[in-house]
């Protein structure tokens, strides 16, 4: 099964952005979009989780989605997780199922709305609100509303954006076992390519719009399709543990 694009295009205006997409996300993976900045990622990301006007069809499992579908179906973050909030961090992560906060909350989905904080080690935090964390918090919770939500389809925008390495490898690790246990489709918008190679299965590489390879680690980070995306010369080797590692030189 997987979800699949089918001839997707966005446009601003009479500006095309995304044209003619197709290009499947499989289930129990994690696909990486990659590219530069306006490359197209995020405008992509918001079409599939139903937030802009889009062409084209989404499909999921054969079955065509509505737009009212791939707002039920697809969990989106965004790479802006600014907002400032009186709500705390627990009541943030309980949104991601409930339509909105009563009085009394179910202990289950409390408990649950706990463990799936101290995946991220914010359990200490829960009773805070948004407004009295960091950034680089503020993502993490974001990040365990989303998987709270536990959604057919996760679309993931930079998420470790403002994070420190060892939370980088915290998210992408916790991602890649939620797509294979839970069978989901993820895709992540990512910057650092070497990154992007030991978490996804599958890679897609835009560039105004326009994909420009899509296949394997291997496939995908090359030194020519890193010239075409980026306008960098890089050197492609392989790490201890047989993943390609990108290690940029300069601009071409």
């Amino acid at each position: 099964m997987s979800l699949q694009t089918k001839h997707l295009s966005v446009s601003y205006g009479t500006a095309p952005i995304i044209r003619d997409f197709s290009e499947p996300f499989k289930t129990g993976q994690v696909t990486a979009l990659i590219g530069c900045n306006g490359a197209g990622k995020s405008t992509l990301f918001k079409a599939m989780a139903g937030l802009s006007p889009m062409k084209g069809h989404l499909l999921f499992a054969e079955h065509l989605l509505t737009a009212a579908e791939q707002r039920q179906h697809i969990a989106y973050m965004p790479q802006d997780t600014d907002a400032t909030s009186s709500l705390t961090v627990l009541e943030v992560v309980l949104l991601g199922r409930l339509g909105k906060l009563g009085m009394r909350l179910p202990t289950s989905l409390v408990g649950e709305a706990t463990t799936a904080l101290q995946t991220f080690g914010l359990a200490t935090l829960e009773n805070r609100t948004l407004n009295e964390i960091s950034g680089g918090q503020r993502q993490l919770v974001y990040l365990a509303q989303a998987l709270f939500r536990t959604p057919k389809v996760l679309l993931l925008d930079e998420p470790t954006a403002a994070l420190d390495l060892r939370h980088q490898l915290l998210v992408l690790d916790r991602v890649r076992t939620y797509a294979r246990d839970s069978g989901a489709c993820v895709a992540i918008a990512l910057h650092d390519l070497t990154l992007a190679a030991q978490f996804s299965d599958r890679l897609i590489g835009l560039k105004d719009g326009l994909v420009v390879a899509a296949g394997t680690a291997s496939d995908v980070l090359t030194q020519q399709n890193l010239q075409a995306m980026y306008g960098i010369k890089a050197d492609i080797s392989r790490g201890p543990s047989g993943k390609i590692q990108v290690t940029p030189l300069h601009a071409v």
